[in-house]
This record gives C-alpha cells, sequence and structure tokens, in this order.
C-alpha cells in the first residue's frame, strides 16, 4: 500500500496505463506543464511528451470532440474539463455524439473515451465553478458516470474506465483532491456497478457518493454517539448501479436515507428513492429521507456555501428526527 491523495492516486492510474497502452492520451486545457487546473497530472508532461499530453484551445467543444474523433479511429483518450459546469458547452458532443455513436453504428465503432472533470462546491468557486451535475450526465443512455470517494476508488476506478469501450463521465470532486488514504500499488482496478459498504450498521442505510460519502461517514460517527447504527453504501458508479447492495442493506436497517450534494429537485437521490419505492417498498419503516443542497445556485460567500451543502452535523441531525 501507499499513502497518496486522491489526485495523486488519479495521476498514478493515467501513469500506468499511458506506460501499458501507447493508444492513451491526455488532453485538455493547461494539463501539459501546468498539470490542469488542480495540477493533478503534473509532472506527466516531461515523461510523456506534447504528442500524448496535449494543451488544448479553450473549447470544450474542441475537446470533447477531439476525443470522440480519436476514440472512433483506435485510441484510447482521455480528456479533461477543468469543471463539470463546461460540459454545458460540449454537451453536443457527450450527449448526441460520444453516448450514441457505438449504437447508431451497430457497434462496429466503440467509444473508448474518458471524460474527467471537477465536480462539487466547497471551495469557493462560486455558482459557474461549483455545480454537482452527475443527474443530468445519467439520464443519457451511453454514458458511464463514475463518482469515486476514496484515493484507493479513485485509482482503481479510473484503471477500469480508461480500459473500457464505451464512455465514461469520471467526476472527481475538487475537495477531495488532497485527501489522502492508503492505496494498492501498482496495476488493480475496481469494477463498475458495485457500491462498497463503507461502514456496516443496523438501524438505517445511508447510500451516498463522491464527497457526500465522507459526509456521510462523519455523521455515521455522530449518530453512533446517539445509539443509532447508519450502515454507509458508497455507490462508487451511478450508471451502473448496484440495485443489489442498496437493497440488501435497507432489507436489514428498514429505514434509507440519501445524501446528494447536488439540489433537491431531479437529483440522482431520486431516482434511488424511485427504485427503492418499487423494488422494496414494503420493507421499509420510515418514509425515505433526501438529504440535499437547496434548489439554489451555489454561492460564493464561505457562510451561505457551507451552509449550502450538506454537512455531517445537518445529515446526522435529519436522521435522528425520525428515531
Amino acid at each position: 500500500m501507499s499513502n497518496l491523495t486522491y489526485g495523486e492516486a488519479i495521476k498514478e492510474a493515467i501513469e500506468l496505463e499511458m506506460k501499458k497502452d501507447p493508444m492513451v492520451f491526455l488532453a485538455g486545457e493547461d494539463v501539459a506543464k501546468l498539470g490542469g487546473a488542480f495540477g493533478v497530472t503534473s509532472g506527466l508532461y516531461d515523461e510523456f511528451g506534447p504528442e500524448r499530453i496535449l494543451n488544448t484551445p479553450i473549447s470544450e467543444t474542441a475537446i470533447i470532440g477531439l476525443g470522440v474523433g480519436s476514440a472512433a479511429l483506435g485510441m484510447r483518450p482521455i480528456v479533461e474539463l477543468m469543471y463539470v459546469d463546461f460540459a454545458g458547452v460540449a454537451m453536443d458532443e457527450i450527449m448526441n455524439q460520444a453516448a450514441k455513436m457505438r449504437y447508431m453504428f451497430g457497434g462496429v465503432c466503440t467509444m473508448p473515451l474518458v471524460v474527467r472533470a471537477a465536480s462539487g462546491a466547497t471551495v469557493r468557486a462560486a455558482a459557474q465553478h461549483s455545480q454537482t451535475l452527475e443527474a443530468m450526465f445519467t439520464h443519457i443512455p451511453g454514458l458511464k458516470v463514475v463518482m469515486p470517494a476514496t484515493p484507493a476508488d479513485a485509482k482503481g476506478l479510473l484503471l477500469t474506465a480508461i480500459r473500457d469501450d464505451n464512455p465514461v463521465m469520471f467526476l472527481e470532486h475538487k475537495a477531495l483532491y488532497s485527501m489522502k488514504g492508503e492505496v494498492p500499488e501498482g496495476d488493480y482496478t475496481v469494477p463498475f456497478g458495485k457500491a462498497n459498504v463503507m461502514r456496516e450498521g443496523s438501524d438505517i442505510t445511508i447510500v451516498s457518493w463522491s464527497m457526500m460519502t465522507q459526509v456521510a461517514m462523519q455523521a455515521a460517527g455522530q449518530l453512533a454517539e446517539k445509539g443509532i447504527s447508519a450502515e454507509v453504501v458508497d455507490l462508487r458508479s451511478l450508471v451502473p448501479l448496484d440495485k443489489e447492495t442498496i437493497l440488501n442493506s435497507i432489507s436489514k436497517t428498514h429505514r434509507l436515507a440519501i445524501v446528494q450534494e447536488a439540489v433537491h429537485t431531479s437529483g440522482f437521490a431520486s431516482e434511488i428513492a424511485a427504485i427503492v419505492a418499487e423494488e422494496c417498498l414494503d420493507e421499509l419503516d420510515e418514509n425515505i429521507l433526501r438529504i440535499t443542497a437547496p434548489d439554489c445556485p451555489v454561492p460564493y460567500s464561505p457562510v451561505l456555501e457551507d451552509a449550502y451543502v450538506p454537512g455531517p452535523d445537518k445529515v446526522a441531525d435529519m436522521i435522528a428526527e425520525i428515531f
């Protein structure tokens, strides 16, 4: 095991795969000598050179278009959007090209494209650089959506993503980049569609992903002090989704709280709630609890942003109210 930050684990995955497969390359704004907006890929340019670490124009349309075209021709591109908020500029390339090309060509053309993008709030980046938009991508058939919550998963899931023959939206929470944790050395993968039970419990299931998994773990510790045993399920990938682990946990705890950083309306928490209502409603002893951000843009003010994003205290307090 190595002790790496979340950002270092992502870089290690890219480096490993670029050494292994000459078809893998990285492209995005300032990813070369600067190493991207958050410095995640710093040093790769010196190792692999300008033919495999490509600075692009400030055009998300061009960045994703480069990825789609090169993937269709047999390369395995990793393209970086500085912020997931900027994906709106390239939604035609993401939604109508990357997601649909393999299907429309009857499988003749694969689409091994990874789109890396920084997601989430709490770094005082204001409304246009702080959104959590995963639900938008989960609504598009053909895209896989992955949101790691730990350094070990960041590396293992990214290696899986690069080797996948389908387009993967790989969303990295910017507040996690500096978080350290144990990461297996060398080559290993974490499968998509397999959730991780981070903490076992008997009184309530907390389903979360990305940064909110860390929040849920802290909240579970606070709940334990109140005599409430919470089981924390980290989804890891939203598409494909591990329904079995969620339903099995609910059959044990008979209560469900879903914690997401995104706004309340039409978030992925709503999809989980619908699945549970359709498939195991009789197992629930309480109404499903969705703990989310409010339906408003992310504030720039530190005080307001901290109030906007669900924190451990809010999660623990809202869950405690149903006992």
